[in-house]
């Protein structure tokens, strides 16, 4: 046995659900002072198991960390082979992530075309809608991608996993809605001032071929068509917020379509009407998905779990003989669907505190807690 080796591990996943780099079994013995003044050489024990399978699963020899050779933590996360895992996870994905890909490339078609044609016919409102179809693309590829990326397992980097990023995509989506329909407001304003005989009758083609468009959208993503949804997990999350961009481009499309046949039938102010109606609906459909999204993005306490039976654990914990006080108690949401949390006790010197924490967690389990960290401090 090295002497520079202080920690050898052993392949007991099976048992212990753990790899064999896993740094939570790392355990770091500092040298005393006396030993620094002597400048002696670590000490190595002897090993007293003659067999290797009976030896313990941590085994300590001197204080550095023993790491398998020829595994790299960087290699796991920004290795040759994650490269393409996200056109993998496309190709293996599930029905939606293939429906969202067909819909990206459609809009992506679409607004090339139309990008070209406003530039050779010097159609300035053609050239903005391109503009805008382009950015809602890159918001529909962000959601693409959070999809497949929040397949990746919980690494050393990022140890709750990458399941957040479905709910930053769809907290993008969202936030990306509240500016058109923001908008929406000040473009139906600005109709409002300005004489509306000048209104682009030509654009009514365009809004016929984007609603088109996004009504397939719609299609593929019915099920999500709904203002309050129940999110189970982090991916209806997602959809929804898919669903929502689709429906609030669709109902733009429509707005203008109405407001342009409006107009040929000499309607007064019929723009600003139909634009002023269509900004609302966005923001209305759009907020709640906000509120959630934001909620969980600022650790908000979990919605699911009402504060006053937080504060009946809490009573019920202070209430225990052996425990002197209960701080620091914190609960968030990580995704929809899985709540985390922590607090700290302090007890008294010398108890058990073994039937505390099984009392703790049994407590907060049956609030829906799966996560949960107790720190114990003795008076």
């Amino acid at each position: 046995m090295e002497k520079n080796k202080s920690f050898n591990y052993y392949r007991q996943e099976a048992d212990l659900g753990l790899s064999t780099t896993d740094r939570r079994l790392a355990y770091v013995r500092q040298a005393s002072y006396n030993q620094l003044q002597q400048q002696e050489p670590p000490h190595t024990p002897i090993s007293i198991y003659s067999d290797e399978s009976a030896k313990p699963f941590l085994s300590r020899t001197v204080s550095s960390i023993d790491i398998q050779p020829g595994i790299s933590y960087n290699d796991k996360f920004f290795g040759e082979a994650d490269k393409f895992s996200i056109f993998r996870a496309l190709r293996s994905g599930n029905r939606q992530m293939r429906r969202l890909f067909l819909l990206i490339s459609l809009n992506v078609a679409y607004s090339t075309a139309e990008l070209g044609i406003g530039l050779l016919t010097g159609r300035v409102g053609l050239v903005s809608d391109a503009f805008h179809l382009t950015f809602g693309c890159g918001l529909l590829t962000f959601s693409m991608f959070a999809m497949a990326a929040s397949r990746k397992k919980p690494d050393c980097f990022y140890t709750y996993g990458y399941k957040r990023l479905e709910v930053l995509s769809a907290f993008t989506n969202a936030l990306f809605l509240l500016f058109l329909s923001f908008s929406l407001a000040v473009e139906a304003l600005h109709a409002f001032i300005q004489d509306e005989s000048e209104h682009k009758h030509y654009l009514i083609v365009s809004a016929v071929t984007n609603l088109l468009v996004n009504l397939i959208g719609v299609w593929f993503f019915r099920n999500y068509a709904r203002v309050n949804l129940a999110y189970r997990n982090a991916e209806d999350m997602n959809y929804h917020s898919v669903c929502l961009h689709v429906l609030a481009d669709s109902i733009r499309s429509a707005g203008l379509i109405l407001a342009s046949w409006f107009l040929s039938l000499g309607v007064q102010n019929a723009e600003v009407l139909c634009l002023g109606l269509v900004s609302v609906t966005v923001f209305i459909l759009v907020m709640p998905l906000f509120k959630v999204t934001g909620g969980i993005l600022l650790q908000m306490a979990p919605p699911g779990i009402p504060p006053s039976a937080l504060n009946k654990c809490w009573r019920q914990i202070i209430s225990q003989e052996d425990v002197s006080e209960v701080s620091q108690a914190r609960f968030w949401e990580l995704v929809p669907g899985h709540v985390v949390g922590s607090l700290s006790l302090q007890v008294k010197k010398g108890v058990d505190d073994r039937p505390i924490l099984q009392f703790v967690h049994g407590l907060y389990h049956d609030l829906g807690i799966q996560d949960l960290t107790v720190q114990m401090d003795y008076d």
